[in-house]
């Protein structure tokens, strides 16, 4: 059957047309996996590029999770300054139900505040953080926060940061070993974005999150940092997070109520964290069925207290400013610390998403606004000014709390925008550290991720750990050390008085060598007695080590040698000992390294 020429040359074209769709699909996907491919092999040089392109859509999330909860809040509890009472109690039962509900029957990864989870992805799951969650998250913590729940933005906003690192790491597959990186900086990216505090986020997760200041993974935590605030501000404006009012330091005496502050601030955080602790794990050993109410339950609570303060609801900024100006009388401050530490204490601990970092830099402003108020009262001619005080004690509670004392500086300087209050910072910030660490030996963190099962590195304990030295596990040399300008017959001579089998070998240069008796031998029986010890040894050569060096560094210069000389740093010929692995096994054994 013939076919007419008309159909024949559309068949044709047609043919054609789907050829020529056929082929610029192949290439797009050619295109790709070489794309894919060259990232792959190329990700050193990638890896910064890609921080930055991370920080700015991290910056773009946590600008609609801000303005998310905030219409959150104004849809469920009005725009007037004083909300309806119905409202107060309503809306964070019923944002507690909703919640609850669906984190129980169908995403189960949004509890919680991000900080643990975001380790967990780290250490546990090879920075695998499924991109569902960053949604469930944005979703669940808005309108947790937004009705009123006792709960912050920031912790989520670094689980969020983490989550779309993770899923651009496996989309452009990168390695098992990048992967891992690439979640912190992630984390840096949303945290820097919501509190507008680049230098804050980047400590922190160096603190708690990956414990190591390696060059590698701090350059693109930096550059995810500084650009995610900078999307930030360019939305959001680049205004200090409070508006603190200018501060000097008028009198000495004023540092006695700062060290006043620290004390209160520690206390106030080992309060808090047990409290907090104590009720999460009595609320986890409920029936399951409960976990459909407790949120709830927790949201009933806070909308009672609300009723009479309704400061305590949701993250507190606003108030958090007020306290700073001196709009609350001490009395107020005080209860207003105490009822936040309950509400959150309810919220966290009923497994309600949302994070730790505003309710606590709300207490500390409130305990440090009380305290200010009240030695205005008792010395008023060296107390200073309100707005001090309350900044002073955001970062005590959270160096307290928290336990990141070196965060806790910076964090206030930064969202405070007023660095001539590093001072008394640092004062209480360092008190509330110690107090915390002396009563409440686990950090928060670590409390929270043991209650769930999980054994995850504890970056506090690995800081205070001390590395067992070189100097701890050498021992002095039992035989003669022999000169390189000796002869093979000189040598052996001294070697064959000695019990030992393996001897230095010294040079006027400062270099090291080592040789056995059993060659030494060897060579005298070749008839080479003459030969001198630079030539026998000519492709031989020892690394130095010096006293206050860490022995993981030796376990990694010994290789296949016997022993390492341990020499002056000043004299590389001067010999103070020598470290073989034995003896740094025995070191271990006999408890060297102490904590």
């Amino acid at each position: 059957m013939s076919v007419p020429p008309g159909e024949a040359a559309d068949a044709a074209t047609g043919v054609a047309v789907q050829g020529n769709q056929s082929g610029i699909l192949s290439s797009l996907r050619n295109a790709f996996r070489r794309f894919r491919e060259g990232i792959t092999s190329r990700e050193e040089s990638l890896f910064l590029l890609l921080a930055v392109l991370l920080g700015a859509f991290a910056g773009l999330v946590v600008v609609c999770f801000r303005v998310s909860i905030d219409f959150t809040r104004l849809w469920l509890l009005g725009s007037g300054l004083h909300p309806a009472a119905w409202r107060v109690l309503v809306a964070p039962t019923v944002g507690g139900l909703f919640v609850a509900f669906f984190a129980t029957r169908y995403f189960p990864r949004v509890r919680g505040s991000g900080v643990t989870q975001t380790k967990s992805a780290v250490y546990i799951y090879d920075g695998y953080i499924p991109f569902g969650t960053v949604i469930e998250k944005f979703v669940f913590c808005a309108l947790a926060i937004g009705s009123g729940h006792s709960l912050g933005p920031e912790d989520p906003s670094l689980q969020m940061g983490a989550g779309m690192a993770s899923t651009l790491g496996r989309r452009l597959r990168l390695s098992r070993d990048k992967l891992r990186l690439i979640a912190p900086v992630g984390a840096a990216a949303g945290l820097a974005a919501a509190f507008n505090a680049p230098i804050s986020a980047v400590i922190f997760v160096i603190e708690e999150v990956i414990g190591t200041w390696s060059a590698g993974i701090l350059g693109a935590i930096v550059l995810a940092a500084v650009s995610s605030v900078v999307v930030t501000r360019l939305f959001l404006g680049a205004e200090p997070m409070f508006r603190v009012p200018p501060y000097t330091l008028a009198h000495p005496a004023e540092l006695l109520g700062y060290a006043a502050l620290g004390i209160v601030g520690g206390f106030a955080s080992i309060f808090f964290g047990r409290l907090l602790a104590f009720l999460r794990a009595r609320l986890k050993a409920l029936p399951k069925w409960t976990l459909y109410f407790q949120p709830a339950a927790a949201g009933l609570i806070i909308g009672v207290m609300g009723l009479k303060f309704p400061q305590v609801m949701g993250a507190g900024y606003d108030y958090i400013d007020q306290a700073m100006h001196g709009e609350f009388i001490w009395q107020l401050l005080f209860v207003l610390a105490v009822l936040k530490i309950v509400a959150t204490s309810c919220s966290a601990g009923s497994g309600t998403p949302g994070g730790m970092f505003a309710p606590t830099l709300f207490i500390g402003a409130m305990l440090g606004g009380g305290i200010g108020e009240l030695e205005r009262h008792i010395a008023p001619g060296i107390a200073g000014p309100i707005g001090a005080y309350s900044l002073v004690g955001m970062g005590a509670l959270f160096a307290g709390f928290l336990r990141v004392p070196m965060t806790s500086v910076f964090m206030v300087l930064e969202v405070s925008g007023n660095y001539s209050i590093i001072l008394p910072v640092m004062i209480a910030n360092t008190i509330a550290y110690l107090i915390g660490r002396r009563f409440q030996p686990v950090p928060i963190f670590d409390v929270l991720t043991r209650q769930d099962g999980l054994e995850l590195p504890s970056m506090e304990e690995a800081r205070e750990y001390t590395t067992l030295t070189v100097e701890e596990a050498m021992r002095p040399p039992t035989g003669p050390v022999l000169q390189a300008s000796q002869t093979v017959a000189s040598a052996l001579a001294q070697a064959e008085a000695s019990k030992d089998e393996t001897f230095l070998v010294s040079y006027d240069t400062g270099r090291w060598a080592y040789v056995r008796k059993s060659r030494l031998q060897e060579v005298k029986s070749l008839g080479k007695s003459s030969l001198l010890l630079r030539e026998l040894l000519s492709a031989s050569r020892l690394a130095r080590l010096h006293p206050d060096q860490p022995v993981d560094l030796a376990l990694r210069l010994l290789r296949d040698a016997p022993f390492l000389p341990v020499v002056h740093r000043a004299d590389a010929k001067k010999l103070l000992g020598v470290l073989s692995p034995n003896d740094i096994l025995t070191a271990y054994r006999r408890g060297a390294s102490p904590h």
